[in-house]
């Protein structure tokens, strides 16, 4: 029987086990601890942020950001349509609708689609964007940075102030990602918008099993705590003066998170060896290219996106997806396009038209950061193995 070569999995090889079975030792379990607070301070001195909160997800997080923003129900959020649906799901969470915009090459929102459609289909009333065609104010912008990448922050900034547009920035798939030249040279992923948003489950660069962490002002954050931790006002009566959430990370799962920060430079040194070994050999089949990462930044490499030509190479996405797997070789076609998922079918798009091509030309393959040079050798050879016979 093949061996499996899994597509993303945890690298628990550090000091988990240790720091986990001490906070059990201290019959600290759940949401109070020391490893809460030091994995926040943590990942703050990393990022060169003043705070962050550790949430339950990345998810929760963007929940956060979205009630901070002052986001009303009716009022409606640019999202990208090339996404995991959890980047939109909560949109609806705080009563209001998405619209969808299209992707670059790099699969990132395109900001150029981005200031047509703030120019073209919108205008301004009282400091406000309003939509021609829903005359519903538009609130915010959410941005993805996909599979590690970095979305044009330079211009999608500038176009969020000019249209009076709070940025949140969807990092949660980027930790460890910074411009390295440019306005916001040194500036990481999540931290250049007015929230950013990261997750630490099971498949990221680093985990906490489940998790996430939110990034914003000082204020804004205190606040956010404040609402993850059922909105308690008085620890010792329960007083509640808001709705609050159960979104607080348990100390378990902060204890895991220190362990996986001390190693993520080491992750990311990892991936990136290896991220350049499968374009090498890869650069060899004819009809296949592994994606390349925005100039300018330093990636965290998490996902390697490997583009089919169809024209080129003998099998399509899902005939190949289905070759590696039974082959042993775990492999995740890009998700289906948000717009056309069952609750947003009838939201308002505009131009979506390379997020479709790219969900039907790219597959995404083993890429753990405890992948051996082995298992990349045997991922490339099936996939150098295929001609017209295998289909």
């Amino acid at each position: 029987m093949n061996k499996l070569i899994p597509l993303s999995v945890p690298n628990l090889k550090g000091n988990e086990l240790k720091y986990v079975s001490k906070a059990i030792e201290e019959e600290w379990v759940s949401t109070g601890g020391a490893f809460i607070n030091a994995f926040e301070n943590q990942m703050a001195s990393y990022l060169n942020v003043e705070k962050a909160v550790a949430c339950q997800s990345g998810t929760a997080a963007l929940h956060l950001a979205l009630i901070l923003s002052g986001v009303e129900s009716g009022e409606e959020i640019i999202v990208p349509t090339l996404t995991f649906i959890a980047s939109v799901n909560p949109v609806r969470y705080v009563g209001a609708e998405p619209i969808f915009m299209d992707c670059d090459n790099s699969l990132t929102m395109d900001p150029y689609k981005l200031e047509e459609f703030c120019n073209k289909k919108c205008h301004m009333v009282d400091g406000f964007l309003i939509n021609n065609k829903s005359c519903k104010k538009i609130k915010a912008l959410i941005v993805v940075h996909i599979f590690g990448n970095m979305a044009d922050m330079e211009s999608i900034v500038k176009i969020a102030k000019k249209y009076n547009l709070i940025v949140i920035e969807d990092a949660t798939e980027a930790l460890g990602t910074y411009y390295t030249e440019g306005e916001f040279a040194n500036r990481h992923a999540g931290t250049m918008g007015d929230f950013g948003a990261i997750s630490f489950n099971g498949n990221k660069i680093i985990t906490t099993g489940g998790g996430g962490m939110l990034l914003g002002n000082s204020k804004d954050l205190d606040r956010a705590r404040y609402l993850s931790t059922q909105a308690k006002k008085d620890n010792i009566y329960y007083i509640h003066d808001d709705v609050g959430y159960n979104y607080r990370m348990t100390n378990l799962q902060a204890a895991l998170g220190v362990a996986q920060l001390e190693q993520l430079e080491k992750f990311i040194n990892k991936k990136k060896e290896n991220y350049e070994l499968y374009k090498l050999l890869i650069s060899d089949i004819p009809g296949l290219e592994i994606l390349e990462f925005r100039r300018g930044i330093r990636p965290n490499y998490w996902f390697y996106s490997l583009r089919i030509n169809k024209e080129i190479f003998p099998m399509d996405k899902d005939e190949l997806l289905q070759f590696m797997n039974i082959n042993g070789i775990q492999t995740r076609p890009i998700w289906g396009l948000i717009n056309e998922q069952k609750p947003y079918e009838h939201n308002q798009t505009y131009k979506i038209e390379k997020s479709r091509k790219f969900s039907e030309e790219i597959l995404n393959i083993p890429c753990s950061s405890n992948l051996i040079k082995e298992d990349i050798f045997k991922v490339v050879s099936v996939l150098s193995s295929i001609t017209k016979e295998n289909r």
